[in-house]
């Protein structure tokens, strides 16, 4: 088995994980990355997407929409804009985040903030929410 690290997810509202775990897939704005025990330290920005850790209970899937997380060689903390566990994402909840990113897009389009990185994430949200509800 391969060695256990410690994983933190909390968001605003509460800390919805505290574990162990093997390995942690983290929806990286600049890509997907797996940290695992040992890593490199790193910091990197979240762009919506599922963040999935493994366990010795198997696997926990958590929605979240953008954030940050750091990677040491002891452990993964991530602070999530909003998070959920993924068995709690239902059809309002995923609709409502795409309605928030859609609202970013058109404040970024009327008080010159950055249109792009706005839309981008308008596109990973509404992928998700096609994608990943139950």
């Amino acid at each position: 088995m391969a060695d256990a690290f410690t994983f933190d997810l909390v968001s605003p509202e509460r800390r919805l994980a505290q574990m162990d775990a093997t390995e942690v897939q983290i929806p990286g704005a600049d890509g997907d990355m797996t940290a695992m025990a040992h890593h490199s330290p790193t910091i990197t920005t979240l762009r919506p997407g599922i963040l999935a850790v493994t366990h010795s209970g198997g696997v926990a899937e958590y929605v979240v929409s953008g954030g940050f997380a750091e990677i040491t060689a002891t452990g993964v903390s991530v602070l999530a804009e909003k998070a959920f566990p993924r068995g709690e994402a239902k059809r309002e909840h995923m609709d409502k985040l795409v309605a928030d990113a859609s609202a970013a897009v058109e404040a970024a389009k009327t008080s010159g903030g950055n249109v792009d990185e706005a839309e981008l994430t308008l596109h990973h949200m509404s992928e998700m929410a096609r994608i990943h509800v139950d």
